[in-house]
C-alpha cells in the first residue's frame, strides 16, 4: 500500500485517476475545476499536452495553481514521451531537468517516470532486467533523487502489442528493482487472449510484490474489462476520462465508478 495525502493506493477498489489534457493554462485549470465535481480519487496532469511545457517557470506556475484548485486530491505529474504514446519527443536531459524541478517544487504528489529509456533497443538482454546491476543507471538515479520528494510511478507502454506473460511480469519486477513505488504497464491487445494474459500476469506480479501496488491495463475497446476488474486481478489504479481521453479505451468517470462498485469484492452472502 502507498499513502498519498489521505489516499491509500493498493487497498479496496482501484482508485480512479482522471487526466488533465489541456493545451493552455486556462484549459488546464478549467479541467481541474470540473474534476472537483466528479467521483475522482487522483488526477494526472499530462504536461506533454501543455503548449508551454518548455518554459519551466510556466510549468511550475501552472502546477502551483493546479495544487490550489485540487486541494486534497493527489496530483500525478506525467510527461508521456512520443515513443510511449505521448504528444512530444524530449531528450533525456530535458526530461530529467523537468522532473527534478517539479519534484523540488512541492506542487505535485506523484511523478510518472518512463523506466525503459534505452532498454528496448537491446531486448535480447531482457533476462537481465531482474538484476539491479543491469538497471539503467541514469533512470535509476533520477528515480532515487525525486523519490525523496514524491511518490514515483514507474511506467512502460506498448501501443502495438501485448508481450508474453513472462515479459509482462519481468518488466514489472524490473520497475520494482529500479525503486519505483508503483510499477505500471499498459499494453495493446490484438485478440481477447491478450487481455487474459495481461490480467493473469498482473495477478502473478501482485503476488510477487505483496507490499507494492501494481497498475496495469489493456488498452482499446477490447481491453475495457481490465479497467473495470482491477480489484479482482490486482491492479490498484484505473484511468477514466472526462471529455478527451489520454489513452485508447478510457471510460467516462461516472460509468467507471459504477462499474467498479458493481464488481467490488465484498461479502454478499445473505445473513
Amino acid at each position: 500500500m502507498v499513502q498519498v495525502k489521505s489516499l491509500q493506493i493498493g487497498t479496496g477498489m482501484p482508485k480512479i485517476c482522471v487526466p488533465i489534457v489541456g493545451e493552455t493554462q486556462e484549459q488546464i485549470l478549467e479541467q481541474a475545476q470540473d474534476i472537483l465535481q466528479a467521483s475522482v480519487d487522483l488526477t494526472e496532469w499530462r504536461v506533454d499536452y501543455y503548449e508551454d511545457v518548455a518554459d519551466l517557470d510556466k510549468v511550475l506556475e501552472t502546477a502551483s495553481l493546479l495544487q490550489s484548485i485540487l486541494g486534497k486530491i493527489p496530483l500525478l505529474f506525467t510527461f508521456r514521451t512520443a515513443k510511449e504514446g505521448g504528444e512530444r519527443a524530449i531528450s533525456f536531459t530535458e526530461y530529467k531537468i523537468l522532473l527534478e524541478h517539479i519534484a523540488d517544487s512541492g506542487f505535485v504528489d506523484m511523478i510518472d517516470v518512463e523506466m525503459f529509456r534505452g532498454y528496448d533497443a537491446a531486448e535480447e538482454n531482457v533476462k537481465e532486467w531482474k538484476s539491479t546491476d543491469a538497471c539503467n543507471k541514469k533512470v535509476k538515479a533520477l528515480v532515487e533523487k525525486i523519490s525523496q520528494k514524491v511518490v514515483v510511478i514507474g511506467s512502460y507502454h506498448d501501443f502495438e502489442k501485448t508481450p508474453s506473460q513472462e515479459e509482462i511480469v519481468r518488466r514489472l519486477l524490473f520497475m520494482d528493482g529500479m525503486n519505483a513505488a508503483i510499477p505500471k504497464m499498459a499494453v495493446m491487445p490484438q485478440e481477447r487472449e491478450d487481455v487474459f494474459r495481461l490480467m493473469t500476469a498482473t495477478s502473478l506480479a501482485d503476488r510477487l510484490l505483496p507490499e507494492k501496488p501494481v497498475i496495469t491495463m489493456s488498452m482499446g475497446a477490447m481491453g475495457v474489462v481490465s479497467r473495470l476488474a482491477g480489484e479482482t486481478f490486482g491492479s490498484a489504479v484505473t484511468f477514466g476520462c472526462m471529455g478527451k481521453a489520454s489513452a485508447p479505451g478510457q471510460i467516462e468517470v461516472e460509468r467507471l465508478r459504477a462499474g467498479l462498485e458493481l464488481l467490488h469484492i465484498e461479502d454478499r452472502r445473505e445473513s
